[in-house]
């Protein structure tokens, strides 16, 4: 008899919610494992401290895209978490549900088992929010969702200018109401501190007996007996070690790292694997296909007063800010990546936002993005949130070390060029009206040469960047060339599951975090649900 019943590969959004509620049961036998290290870093918990995490080689994956024309013939670095916690230790903490649509877009594509009426629920199931419950909306769960508490003259000028548009104000932005509104961005940032899903549902489940948690594991592949998955293949500390279940092998790699373990697993394009010396168990292309991630474009702008933050994170004042943390006081040190959100149409016709505007304070030095500017400045990020554009990642090694070759392919569509040039627009709209036109001296990103449609698209592709919320690389779905059917299943094998972002068949309209964590909770009561039926 094996040691354990599943073993969770990865411990990101999804692996964590599933360690949580699998172990919950002290007759399932849980096993988490993660390639990087504990996250005992403290400009981990320090939510400013997230450029100084995401540059550090020792808790990140350095994933690097193609040059390819999107990305002005250089590459684009998509990185993700190697730490516990996965990706939730090294985000921006902004807590974006999607919209009903999306879910309900994704059960139409799978079953209803993924509609909004369980989301929804999975949602009020999950979170411990500030403002207590409601009908979505929960009051008592394991992650705590707060409200930006530092607001001044240039955050309120910022969502001023959203109103004058005719920009709708919501106390919850995250409210199922698929309206164009602006506002404080619900955040997981808990007492000044960050709330990664390690420190909201791993750190409690690791008290209970029945739920192993190993660090330094990099899951090299899935092992078979015949066609049923019976443990995995791990580098654990840098000697390889194989570890059996009894139950079930559940990958929560994440777009990134989930199609890569597939596929030297043998599950994947024979092609390819044959290439590759990798003994086929299953062939399906689909593997590593449907890459879909939002492009954004940062709009920096000067400002004419020194009201912006950028003064704050330089010379003895950052020294007084990193202390007032340290103590623990309130400051900007526990702020969130952003804290305004805004959802807006790019044009009138849309049945509900279709583009997302993060508003910032500050502006960075855009040769060092680590760095603030010296001149006060401020900067809007935006990405419009349902792209077309499909790319790919697939190995080109058997190292599990080693990143997958990723291709972005952003743009590829019409519809996704028309929709990027027309946000750059609605943005520079935005900047024009008052109250905050008359605090702004100049764009200076991408700046005023970049005007036409051809001059705004080459923007993009100059000064782009990934928006960090890669899905769709292990697609569910009910059709038989998915790669997993509507439960998680990967099809043509047993004994094995994928719940990560990988699986979304379609993007969610903003930030994935939330999203992952609300599937993987829903992931839990289908895994339950075959267990108590078997």
């Amino acid at each position: 008899m094996a040691d354990y019943d599943y073993i969770i590969a990865g411990s990101g959004a999804a692996g964590c919610v599933l360690a949580y509620r699998l172990s919950e049961d002290p007759a399932n036998r849980v096993l988490v494992l993660e390639a990087g290290p504990a996250d005992r870093h403290p400009l981990i918990h320090m939510p400013k401290g997230i450029a100084k995490v995401m540059a550090d080689p020792s808790h990140i994956w350095p994933h690097e895209s193609r040059a390819e024309a999107s990305t002005a013939h250089k590459p684009e670095y998509w990185v993700r978490g190697r730490v516990l916690g996965g990706s939730t230790s090294i985000n921006g903490m902004m807590y974006v549900r999607g919209m009903p649509a999306d879910f309900d877009g994704i059960a139409e594509l799978s079953s209803e088992d993924w509609g909004w009426e369980h989301i929804g629920k999975a949602y009020a199931a999950l979170e411990h929010h500030e403002l207590g419950a409601a009908e979505t909306r929960g009051g008592a769960g394991p992650i705590r969702i707060t409200l930006p508490t530092h607001r001044d003259a240039l955050s309120e000028a910022q969502i001023q200018a959203g109103h004058a548009l005719g920009w709708g104000s919501k106390l919850d932005m995250n409210e199922p109401d698929d309206a164009v509104a602006i506002g404080y961005a619900p955040r997981t940032v808990y007492k000044g501190k960050r709330q990664s899903a390690a420190t909201a549902f791993l750190k409690p489940a690791m008290a209970r007996p029945n739920l192993t948690v190993l660090t330094g594991a990099t899951v090299d592949k899935v092992l078979f007996a015949g066609k049923r998955a019976v443990g995995v293949r791990a580098m654990v500390n840098g000697a390889p070690r194989e570890i059996a279940c009894d139950g079930e092998v559940i990958l929560c790699g994440g777009a990134l790292a989930s199609p890569a373990i597939l596929e030297r697993s043998g599950v994947g394009d024979p092609a390819l694997l044959d290439r590759l010396g990798i003994p086929l168990v299953h062939a399906n292309p689909q593997v590593g296909e449907n890459l879909i991630e939002h492009r954004a474009i940062l709009i920096q702008s000067r400002l004419k007063a020194d009201i912006s933050h950028n003064k704050q994170y330089g010379g003895w004042r950052v020294v007084k800010n990193a202390l007032k943390y340290f103590l623990g006081l309130d400051g900007l040190m526990s702020a969130a990546s952003y804290e305004i959100v805004g959802w807006l149409k790019t044009d009138p016709g849309q049945n509900r936002p279709n583009a997302q505007i993060l508003v910032a304070p500050f502006s960075f030095n855009m040769e060092d993005r680590t760095q603030v500017e010296k001149m006060p400045g401020m900067h809007v990020t935006a990405y419009t949130l349902r792209p077309t554009s499909k790319g790919s990642i697939h190995i080109s090694t058997t190292d599990p070390q080693a990143a997958a070759s990723l291709s972005a392919n952003h743009r590829a569509t019409q519809q996704d060029r028309d929709e990027m040039v027309a946000l750059v627009r609605a943005v520079r709209r935005y900047l024009a009206t008052e109250p905050l036109a008359s605090l702004i001296a100049e764009e200076t990103s991408p700046g005023p040469a970049y005007q036409s449609d051809a001059e705004i698209l080459a923007a993009y592709d100059q000064f782009g960047t990934c928006g960090y919320h890669a899905v769709g690389s292990c697609r569910m779905g009910k059709d038989e060339a998915s790669v997993v059917d509507p439960a998680l299943r990967v099809r043509g094998v047993e004994g094995l599951r994928v719940m990560d972002t990988a699986i979304m068949p379609v993007i969610p309209s903003g930030n994935t975090n939330g999203p992952t964590m609300a599937m993987a909770w829903r992931a839990a009561d289908l895994i339950l649900r075959d267990r108590a039926g078997s």
